[in-house]
């Protein structure tokens, strides 16, 4: 360690914390399958991974998004196998079941939050290119690391050692030397072996040195990586001709050779090698964005090393072409001299005749453009000759010696992809630089361009834009493109618009994207009218959108071709859309839209569901038009938070007014209706947090604002955007309803945060009290009657006030369903008391109506008591079944409920022990501790019921009470 700087220790401790982090999510894991999956448990085989691949994850493949080598592992069964993003993908993107209750979907949130902010943690630490932290940097993502592993529950003073030198160090073990030295010959023996090309007697002697007792993390490190090593040099030659790349079998060699090469980095995390194995696997596998990674990682240990530097420079330069999906740009694909003249021909209407004379005479006067010419036909092959890349280079390299700058460039373009000659990035990069460097003019006809140079700018640009055989800097890229652009370069015309498109490299600048783009698409670039179609699809130009798309797909480009029917539904979206809105709210909308754009993976095809209720505005004014008010209401708080929203992006810093506007319109969206209010990204959120914090400090410095209008606002934006924040907001809530008495949104934000921490007479306070207001505010009516349920003391009440909310509420609102179903619930319970089955089930029949009154974005109706209930009704035994009196006592005493319930019983009871015993029991949130007390509590209830019927059979309405009750 002592050769690796500071700011790269800091890289790989915090690599350290994220490895960590995977033990407690995969332990995450398996609980959550668990409870999803009616106590099931992960066994870590393939049986049991095959279930959950096919039945599972097939169901989500839209929302889990893994590479096919994280398929595979899962596939295969092995958590241990799996990493942070596999981790996180499984637990954030399946689907939960519906019969959770309102405390394990709390949890599940916490969870949910914490882990994607892990995962933001660890793409940030994956993509920092030069893998070298400073101190400061380092301290900061140290302490959220650690603050976050700490609530999933690990230990604070364990995480401490990590934090210092000696963790990279060999740690003290207990050697036998003679295994040491067998395990020293294997490994000699399975070098020999790789050698000689005996890869399967290699990875013999390999595995059982890595198996022998008492030898060293270090020297076994060694002798995986040497086993993955031979184990994809085994997979290269058997594969042969085989065309195969992705990962789709755990018996692959190569999916081997990657558990191995981790295993090495696991070992001994400060060596390069394994890294650099790790790399290898992926780049053989076209995962090269991840072989880029590690890579890097591989480099920063070892910076002087050329192998890292030669496998990190082909990888980038794949990678480089694959995002810019070169492979399905047909002017790419490779043609003969004589396709190119055809061509030509076709679409110039030059004669080829004409073309090879003039060539022949170009001969004597010019006779390094004649080997130019030559190197082209054996590139390419032509009528008269065969092709052949060495002479393509020879020639080339003749041109290029008479100081020919197209020679220059098609020399460097050669070995740069070592055809004909030996690749070396290297040089290739210093050919293009001599290029780039030549006159414009061509020095025997100064009237005429010289050829090279504009694709000499060209490449240069994209050199730096990959970091291949140079350190990558954007801003230099945008340089050379812009070179390549005044010198006519349509290529670089597209590249440098979609850098200022989304701000990289560049400050972000929209006009300019779309004056490159026009430039590149009136030039021919397929690529450039695909994009430039997208942003005047933005601005609402549809008729030019259209045709740009149209010119794009007849151009060839295949990525058009393919999401032809994707443009045009978005297009006719965008045509309602744009026919429903007022002109302020249509230009927030579009800024909004840009933001979604800016913030999409790059190359992703745009999609309208990322708007959410956005998107849907033109659905809800059209409902709002026929007389629904929630889809009004959706519709004016739709149009607050877009007038919002745009203030937010028009600028990077807002004035005084302008931040007092933004908190008006966000506000007011709050009070109409919050769901509507999507802020895409952390960045933009941050922004919104930021403006609220200084427009309090403001109101709370300055006397003639204190009170006002202003700050209520700003109250309700802060409260609002830190609502995750369950105690804080209610002490801060208790505040405000101090402060505006008379405001009713206070009490109907308090009595919501209440009911997320399960003090209901708190509710029912914060509900009564915003009702004295407002008698007919029926969101607390609605508050009201859940408290009172959820209270459990007088069902009768609870009816009632369920009933007083559905007489007030628009009948498409979206809690009218839940009201009934919450009534029939209750009228469940009260079965104990007297038969009330009936009532239950015709107020059941009740919410399935109401659902068909409900807008489409609240459909499919969601409601945990509607599932309990319908699990209920359609139990014969239990509607339909008279009780017997001479039912076997046996039969009754071994009911299924008993037992499941006296599992439970037993099961919650040991877990509060264990809670309470838990030295972390204090840093719990109060919304998780009483889950064992509540579950008990169901399951007393539930045991109660039981022993009642067995006393006496013929009072069956009140074991389904009491049932009911537990359940509920």
């Amino acid at each position: 360690m002592a050769n690796i700087s500071t700011n790269v220790r800091n890289y790989f401790k915090l690599e350290l914390l994220i490895a960590r982090s995977c033990v407690i999510l995969r332990q995450l894991f398996k609980s959550r399958y668990c409870l999803f999956y009616n106590g099931k448990i992960w066994d870590d085989s393939t049986t049991c991974a095959k279930n959950y691949s096919a039945n599972i994850i097939a169901k989500n493949k839209t929302k889990v998004n893994l590479t096919s080598v994280q398929k595979t592992s899962v596939t295969n069964g092995n958590s241990n196998e799996w990493d942070l993003t596999t981790l996180t993908a499984l637990l954030l993107y399946i689907d939960r079941p519906k019969t959770l209750n309102n405390t394990q979907i709390q949890q599940l949130d916490n969870q949910d939050k914490i882990l994607t902010e892990l995962r933001d943690i660890r793409n940030k630490l994956a993509h920092h290119a030069s893998k070298s932290i400073d101190d400061v940097e380092f301290n900061q993502l140290w302490s959220e690391l650690t603050t976050l592993l700490v609530v999933l529950g690990d230990i604070d003073s364990e995480l401490d050692k990590i934090k210092d030198d000696s963790v990279f160090d060999a740690r003290t073990q207990s050697i036998n030397e003679g295994n040491v030295q067998e395990a020293l010959r294997l490994n000699a023996l399975g070098t020999q072996a790789h050698k000689v090309r005996n890869f399967s007697d290699a990875i013999t002697f390999f595995t059982k040195a890595t198996v022998l007792p008492g030898v060293s993390d270090h020297d076994r490190a060694v002798f995986y990586s040497n086993m993955s090593s031979s184990r994809l040099a085994l997979y290269e030659s058997n594969s042969g001709s085989s065309n195969k790349i992705e990962i789709d079998d755990p018996r692959d060699h190569r999916y081997r050779a990657l558990q191995d090469a981790k295993q090495a980095r696991i070992l001994w995390s400060t060596w390069w090698k394994g890294h650099f194995r790790v790399g290898k696997v992926y780049a053989s596998s076209n995962e090269h964005e991840k072989a880029i990674k590690s890579f890097e990682r591989a480099l920063a240990l070892s910076p002087a090393n050329v192998e890292i530097q030669n496998a990190l420079d082909e990888s980038r330069q794949i990678h480089g072409r694959q995002q810019r999906q070169e492979h399905l740009d047909p002017r790419l694909q490779p043609k003969t001299m004589a396709e190119k003249l055809e061509e030509m021909e076709r679409k110039f209407g030059i004669d080829p005749e004409k073309v090879r004379l003039g060539r022949s005479l170009n001969a004597e006067i010019d006779p390094a453009a004649a080997d130019v010419v030559k190197g082209h036909k054996y590139e390419h092959g032509d009528i008269d000759v065969k092709q052949d890349y060495e002479q393509a280079a020879k020639y080339f390299a003749k041109a290029a010696s008479q100081g020919n700058a197209e020679g220059m460039y098609n020399l460097a373009r050669l070995t740069d992809l070592g055809l004909g000659v030996k690749k070396d990035i290297n040089l290739a990069f210093k050919l293009l630089e001599q290029a780039a460097a030549q006159p414009l003019q061509y020095p025997l006809f100064p009237n005429l361009s010289n050829i090279g140079i504009v694709a000499a700018e060209h490449a240069l640009g994209l050199k730096y834009a990959d970091g291949v055989g140079v350190h990558k800097s954007l801003p230099t890229a945008a340089y050379w493109y812009q070179r390549a652009v005044d010198h006519g370069c349509v290529e670089s015309a597209n590249n440098l618009g979609l850098m200022y498109l989304h701000g990289t490299g560049v400050n972000k600048n929209l006009d300019k994207a779309e004056q490159l783009l026009q430039l590149s698409s009136r030039g021919g670039d397929p690529n450039a009218m695909m994009t430039l179609a997208g942003c005047l699809l933005i601005k609402n130009d549809f008729q030019m959108a259209k045709t740009w798309y149209d010119r794009a797909c007849e151009a060839g480009n295949i990525v058009a071709q393919t999401n032809r029917s994707q443009f045009e539904k978005a297009l006719d979206q965008q045509k309602q859309f744009t026919d429903t809105c007022s002109p302020d709210v249509l230009q927030a909308s579009n800024a909004m839209k840009s933001v979604f754009d800016s913030l999409k993976p790059k190359g992703s095809v745009y999609k309208q569901s990322d708007l959410e209720y956005i998107s849907k505005y033109n659905i809800f004014n059209e409902h709002a038009n026929r007389g629904s008010v929630t889809a009004r209401k959706l519709c004016d708080a739709i149009e607050h938070f877009l007038l919002a929203f745009n203030i937010l992006v028009e600028s990077k810093t807002l004035s005084e007014k302008q931040e007092d506007l933004f908190i008006h319109e966000l506000a007011q969206c709050y009070r109409i209706e919050h769901i509507v209010a999507q802020i895409p990204g952390i960045e933009m959120r941050q922004k919104c947090w930021d403006i609220v914090d200084r427009v309090l400090r403001r109101c709370s410095l300055d006397s003639n604002i204190t009170g006002s209008l202003l700050d209520e606002n700003a109250r309700i934006c802060y409260a609002v955007l830190h609502m995750d924040s369950h105690e804080l907001i209610a002490r801060f809530l208790y505040q405000c309803k101090q402060k505006y008495s008379k405001s009713i949104y206070f009490f109907q934000l308090s009595a919501t945060v209440n009911g997320w921490l399960e003090r209901y007479e708190d509710t029912l306070y914060d509900a009564n009290s915003g009702l004295a207001i407002d008698p007919n505010y029926y969101e607390l009516l609605y508050d009201k009657a859940v408290a009172l349920r959820l209270l459990n003391k007088d069902m009768d009440e609870a009816i009632e006030a369920y009933r007083v909310f559905l007489a007030a509420a628009p009948k498409d609102h979206r809690k009218v369903p839940e009201s009934y179903y919450a009534m029939a619930s209750c009228y469940f319970v009260q079965l104990i008391q007297r038969n009330t089955r009936d009532i239950a089930k015709k107020t059941y029949e009740k919410g399935e109506e109401a659902e068909k009154l409900q807008l489409p974005c609240f459909l499919p109706y969601v409601s945990n008591n509607k599932t309990l209930l319908k699990g209920v009704f359609d139990t014969k035994n239990l509607l339909n079944t008279k009780p017997s009196p001479s039912v076997d006592v046996k039969l009754r005493l071994t009911d299924p409920y008993r037992v499941k319930l006296i599992k439970e019983h037993r099961k919650w009871e040991a877990e509060t022990l264990q809670m309470k015993n838990d030295p972390h029991w204090s840093l719990l949130s109060s919304a998780h501790k009483p889950r064992a007390t509540q579950q008990t509590a169901k399951s007393l209830i539930g045991l109660k019921a039981i022993s009642l019927k067995e006393m006496d059979p013929t009072k069956e309405h009140v074991y389904e009470g009491y049932v009911l009750s537990a359940k509920i």
